[in-house]
This record gives structure tokens, C-alpha cells and sequence, in this order.
């Protein structure tokens, strides 16, 4: 018996060494974790503060709104006021490249604002107002109110927005740039100077032509001649014509008219008639004055439904706003921060919410 069982022992000994030995074989040779390995073990830390970094940054600023109907003033930490302004100005449910550009814009504008040493149209502790002479705003209220059931879906839609692009901004020359933009074009944008006074390297003509798929790229009204004739402070000629446009932009916008010998800027017909764009044409009709015109804006700068045509043909926010904006880059805004002016803009981070 105990021959048996010492023969037994021998047996299953045996078999527990030639089912080991292959691991007895490999672990002394196998190779410790990588250091690629333990580096992208170590990555997402990294990344997390990188990112908290920049969000210390973007919150520690403040902007400070003016709203017009209360005739209030309203503080509130950058990034917030981004996804108000980008709601307000741009179609919640345009291509999310496009409203990265457009946080991307909106975000230069503030910067540049907050920047400047005079600020011009706000009252006093203001740094601007919620209206199109700088950006319009709307607040939290405001966005519910006009999105209804669609709120929670299209507020987390701009907050991504504002989010994916948060504390970049656009640069000339290591200075943030006027971001002008506006909605849509005629199929070319225009020089600064052919509608303001100064000519700035970035704000060049380009052709969009994705503007066209806009409901607000043509439209025609009348305006009796009376009337016409009232708000330019000109008397139309007795042979049946409206009056001469005498030269256009690179934008194809009326630069100059001639109405019966009084010379104006194409802005000027504009302003006073309140049309869309100063690219327009215009013809009597009976007792009225017809006026046709091409795009809505300005024209300076980047176009929203240009920016969102690029977008649905795959372009991303960088190749957005580099079309738009010449020669100029996408980068940090944290390099600023020191120089804001007002001391309300500059707050401890943990108080920012």
C-alpha cells in the first residue's frame, strides 16, 4: 500500500512540473511594462490638469453686460456670457464646426473689448452692451423663453460649442484681432475699408459661396418715392430712373451712387433705407422704388451661413476661421489675462460660477 501510494505521489508530482515548467520558462525572460505603457497610464492626469489649467484661466475672467431693456448690469465669467452670445447670434441648429467658429469669434471680440483702454457706447462699469453695436446676449431666461421644450437639447448643443474651444482665441501678430462677422454674404465678403474706415491685413474680400442656400440671401421690397426720396434728402430725376451706381467693391457691393447729382456711399443708402446689404440694385416702379438686394450684414469678416456650408461639406472651426480671417492664428488667450484693464474682470476662480 504504501509502495501505492508513494508511486501516486510521484505521479501527480511529475505532472505538476510539466504543467508549470512553461511558466517557470517564460517569467524570468518576460519584458517589464513599457514605458510607453506607463506613460499613457500616466496621461490622463496629465491632460485633466492641463485642461483645469485653461478653465482657471477662462473663469477667473469677467465681463460685465449691459442690458439694454432692464438698463442693467449684468457680471457674469466669460465662458457663461460665450454660450448667451453664441445662442443669440448664431441658429442653435447650425453644424457644430460652425458654432465653434462662431465661440471662437465671439470669444476674440470679448478679449478684444476687454482689452481695450476706452470702451466706447456702455455706460459707466460696463464692458458692453447685449445688442448688435457689440454682441447680442441672451441670458438663461431669455434662451428658455425662445427655445421652449427644445431648450435642454440645444443649450447643450452651444455649451459644447463654447466648451470644445474653451480660452482660444484668434491672433494677428500676437494681438487678438476684430472678429467682425455677420449673416450672410452675396457670394464675397469685403474689405474692411470698403465699409469702415480702417483697412486691417485679416479682414480681406473672400468668395463664399455657400451663402446662397440662405433664407436671407435675396430679397426685394418697395419704398414709396416720397419716402425714398425723404430719407436720402435727394429729388429723383424726371426721366423715369432712380439714380446711378458709379462703382463697386471687390465684394461686388455698390461702393458710390449718383442720385440726380448728389453722390453717396453705398453704406450711406443703405443705413438710411435700412436694407439688408449694400449690394443692391434698384428700379421705379409706379410710385415706388423698388430695391433689390444680395446677402444681410456688413459683409466684414466671417459669414454664419457661410461658416455653416463649410461645415457641412466636412471643414472643421480652424479651417472656418482661417478662410474667413487671413494670415492669422488660433491660440491661447491666457498670454492676456494680465493685461485686462478693469479690476471687476480679473476674480478668484473658485468664486466664478
Amino acid at each position: 500500500m504504501k509502495s501505492l501510494q508513494g508511486l501516486l505521489i510521484i505521479i501527480v508530482g511529475f505532472f505538476v512540473v510539466l504543467i508549470g515548467l512553461p511558466s517557470l520558462l517564460v517569467l524570468p525572460f518576460a519584458s517589464p511594462p513599457s514605458s510607453t505603457t506607463q506613460q499613457n497610464e500616466q496621461s490622463p492626469p496629465q491632460e485633466k490638469s492641463a485642461q483645469e489649467n485653461v478653465k482657471d484661466t477662462t473663469e477667473s475672467i469677467q465681463v460685465a453686460v449691459y442690458r439694454s431693456e432692464k438698463e442693467t448690469i449684468d457680471t457674469l465669467p466669460l465662458e457663461q456670457y460665450l454660450v448667451g452670445v453664441v445662442a443669440a447670434e448664431m441658429p442653435a441648429d447650425f453644424e457644430m464646426e460652425a458654432l465653434k467658429a462662431q465661440a471662437l469669434a465671439a470669444r476674440t471680440y470679448t478679449v478684444k473689448q476687454l482689452l481695450a483702454e476706452e470702451v466706447i457706447g456702455v455706460p459707466e462699469g460696463a464692458d458692453m452692451t447685449d445688442t448688435v453695436m457689440h454682441q447680442v446676449y441672451y441670458d438663461d431666461a431669455q434662451l428658455r423663453n425662445n427655445w421652449g421644450a427644445a431648450y435642454d437639447e440645444k443649450h447643450q448643443k452651444i455649451q459644447q460649442a463654447v466648451n470644445s474651444t474653451q480660452g482660444q482665441i484668434l491672433t494677428f501678430d500676437d494681438a487678438p484681432i476684430t472678429a467682425s462677422f455677420f449673416s450672410t454674404s452675396n457670394g464675397y465678403t469685403e474689405n474692411s475699408e470698403d465699409y469702415w474706415a480702417n483697412a486691417f491685413p485679416y479682414l480681406r474680400s473672400v468668395e463664399s459661396p455657400w451663402d446662397t442656400e440662405s433664407p436671407k440671401f435675396k430679397e426685394v421690397n418697395r419704398i414709396p418715392i416720397e419716402e425714398f426720396e425723404a430719407k436720402l434728402n435727394v429729388a429723383l430725376p424726371g426721366d423715369g430712373t432712380v439714380g446711378t451706381i458709379v462703382s463697386r467693391t471687390d465684394g461686388k457691393r455698390v461702393a458710390e451712387v449718383n442720385i440726380n447729382g448728389k453722390v453717396m456711399s453705398g453704406r450711406d443708402v443703405r443705413e438710411q433705407l435700412n436694407l439688408r446689404s449694400t449690394d443692391f440694385e434698384w428700379r421705379r416702379v409706379g410710385q415706388d422704388i423698388e430695391l433689390s438686394t444680395k446677402g444681410y450684414g456688413h459683409g466684414v469678416g466671417m459669414s454664419q451661413y457661410g461658416a455653416n456650408g463649410m461645415a457641412e461639406v466636412g471643414k472643421t472651426y480652424k479651417d472656418i476661421v482661417t478662410y474667413y480671417y487671413h494670415d492669422i492664428d488660433v491660440t491661447t488667450m491666457a498670454p492676456f489675462v494680465a493685461q485686462m484693464k478693469a479690476e471687476h474682470k480679473l476674480v478668484d476662480s473658485s468664486t466664478a460660477k
